[in-house]
C-alpha cells in the first residue's frame, strides 16, 4: 500500500506530515490481519499511547479499526508507559498490543509498535507480516464489532514490580525526572510506594516536553544532576518518553553511564541470584568481567531490544540490556521497563551506593570508558555504506592491530589492546553510528576520529 511505512529497531516513527491517520488505520487493519493469520483473530489486544498531542486520537483511530475487526480493545485511562502496555498483554492473556509513542524522538515526531503475545518486542518475520498486508480498513456492516473499554494497566504493574524487586527504600531521598512524558504519577508513585522520599522534576504534563526532547542522555539531564546536588539525594532517576528507558544520576559522578549502570545493578543481583547476562555488541565488556568473576557468562546481541529478549529467554537471563538505556531482569516481561528498573535502581541504591559499587568494579577490573558519535547517512544509503565497509576495513585502528571482526550488526572492530570500535546503521534514524570503548577517555576520542574517517567517505 504504503513504502513510507517501514518498521525499524523500534516501530514505525515518522514526522506527523507523514504519520497520518490514513496511514495509522492502515497499520491497525494489517495487524488485524496478521493476528487472524496467528489463530488471534477476534481476541481481545490492547492500545497504548504516550504523552504526545496527536497520541490519544490516533489511538483511538487504531482501536475503532480493531473493534471493527471483532477485537475487544482495552485502553488505559491516560497516556503511559510502553512497558505497563506490554505486562498488560500478559498479565490480561490478551493477543497483543499497539501502542502509539515515538519514544524519545522530538515532538513532531509520532509513531506505533506492535507487541505481541508474550510481551516481548515483535521479531522482524512478524513487522514484515504486517508491512506485507498494509492496507485500508473496509467496514464489514455484517461483522460483530468489538467493545472499546478503559481499563487500569498500573496497578497490576506496580504490584508485580513491588514483589519482584521486594525493595525497602525507606530514607533513600530520590530526585525523579519524567521529562514530561508517561512516567509522571507512575514511576514516581512507585518509588514512594516502597518508602523513598521522592522530589519530582518535570513531572507535569507537556506534550512539547519543554522544548527538549524526552531523552535521557547526559545533555539533557544537567538539571537532574544539579537537583540530586541541591537536594543532597542519593540518586536521581529519568525515563524517557514512553518509560521504557532509564538513566541514572549519582552525587559524585552525575550522569551515570548506561554500561557502568548495567553492570553494577547486574553486580547487585548476583549478590543473590545467579544466570547470565545478555548485552547487545554495543554494550561493554565490563559486564562480560562482572558475570565472570561470578562464575557466569555474557550472551552478546545485535543492536535491538527484539535480539535481546530472544537471547534473554534462550539463556534464561539474570539481566539482560543495552547501553542506551533499555533493561530487563528474569521474572519480568522480556521488554525493556524503565519504570521496573527505576525500582531496582533504587533497591540497588539503598544497599550500597552506586558511586561505590561503581568505584569498586572499576578497581576490580579496570578503567572502562565509552561514547558514540554519529554520522548523517540517507536511509537508502545504509546498506551500501555497510557493504562498502566490509571491503574498507582495515588491518589496524588507531595505530593498533585488529585480532577480530564480529558482523553481527554493522562491523565491531575487536583491537589488540582490549578496545574496540563499531559502526552500524540506526534503526530509528537517517545515521550510522559509531562506538568506541577503551581504557581511557583519549582512547576512545582516537577510536571514534578513526570511526569518522572510515564513514564519512562512503555516505
Amino acid at each position: 500500500m504504503d513504502d513510507v511505512i517501514a518498521f525499524g529497531t523500534d516501530g514505525w516513527r515518522a514526522t506527523l506530515d507523514v504519520f497520518t491517520t490514513p496511514r495509522v488505520r492502515a497499520v491497525a487493519q494489517a495487524t488485524a490481519d496478521y493476528l487472524a493469520t496467528v489463530d488471534h483473530g477476534g481476541d481481545p489486544v490492547a492500545v497504548g499511547y504516550d504523552a504526545r498531542a496527536t497520541s490519544r486520537e490516533f489511538a483511538e483511530e487504531i482501536a475503532d479499526v480493531l473493534a471493527a475487526n471483532g477485537h475487544d480493545v482495552l485502553l488505559p485511562e491516560r497516556d503511559l508507559p510502553t512497558p505497563l502496555v506490554a505486562y498488560g498483554i500478559v498479565d490480561r492473556d490478551l493477543a497483543g498490543a499497539l501502542v502509539v509513542t515515538a519514544s524519545h524522538n522530538p515532538p513532531e515526531y509520532n509513531g506505533v509498535k506492535f507487541i505481541p503475545d508474550d510481551g516481548a518486542p515483535a521479531l522482524p518475520h512478524v513487522t514484515e507480516a504486517i508491512e506485507a498486508t498494509l492496507r485500508p480498513p473496509e467496514a464489514d456492516p455484517d461483522a460483530e464489532r468489538g467493545e472499546i473499554r478503559e481499563v487500569d494497566f498500573r496497578t497490576p504493574h506496580a504490584e508485580h514490580a513491588m514483589e519482584l524487586v521486594g525493595a525497602d527504600l525507606d530514607g533513600l531521598d530520590v530526585v525523579y525526572d519524567a521529562m514530561h512524558g508517561s512516567g509522571r504519577d507512575v514511576t514516581d508513585r512507585l518509588l514512594e510506594a516502597a518508602g523513598a522520599s521522592v522530589e519530582r522534576h518535570r513531572c507535569e504534563l507537556d506534550p512539547d516536553f519543554g522544548g527538549t526532547p524526552p531523552e535521557p542522555d547526559e545533555a539533557n539531564l544537567q538539571a537532574l544532576a544539579l537537583a540530586v546536588q541541591e537536594h543532597d539525594a542519593d540518586l536521581g532517576i529519568a525515563n524517557d518518553g514512553d518509560s521504557d528507558r532509564l538513566a541514572v544520576v549519582t552525587p559524585e559522578r552525575g550522569f551515570l553511564d548506561e554500561n557502568l549502570f548495567f553492570a553494577a545493578t547486574y553486580d547487585y543481583l548476583l549478590e543473590d541470584d545467579s544466570g547470565p547476562a545478555v548485552r547487545t555488541v554495543s554494550t561493554s565488556f565490563l559486564v562480560d568481567r562482572v558475570a565472570a568473576a561470578h562464575g557466569e557468562e555474557a550472551y552478546e546481541t545485535a543492536v535491538g531490544f527484539k535480539w535481546v529478549a530472544e537471547e534473554m529467554g534462550k539463556r534464561d537471563a539474570l539481566m539482560a540490556g543495552e547501553e542506551s538505556g533499555g533493561f530487563s531482569v528474569r521474572g519480568h516481561i522480556r521488554e525493556k521497563d524503565g519504570v521496573l528498573m527505576a525500582l531496582l535502581a533504587a533497591a540497588a541504591a539503598a544497599e550500597e551506593s552506586y558511586d561505590d559499587r561503581v568505584d569498586r568494579l572499576l578497581e576490580e577490573h579496570g578503567d572502562v570508558r565509552q561514547s558514540k558519535i554519529s554520522v548523517d547517512c540517507p536511509d537508502d544509503r545504509k546498506a551500501a555504506v555497510v557493504a562498502e565497509l566490509a571491503d574498507s576495513l582495515p588491518e589496524e585502528v588507531a595505530g593498533v592491530d585488529v585480532e577480530r571482526v564480529n558482523d553481527a550488526d554493522g562491523f565491531k572492530v575487536l583491537l589488540a589492546d582490549g578496545s574496540w570500535l563499531l559502526v552500524r546503521p540506526s534503526g530509528t534514524e537517517p545515521k550510522m553510528r559509531v562506538y568506541a570503548e577503551a581504557s581511557s577517555e583519549a582512547r576512545v576520542e582516537a577510536l571514534l576520529d578513526a570511526g569518522r574517517d572510515l564513514v564519512e567517505p562512503l555516505v
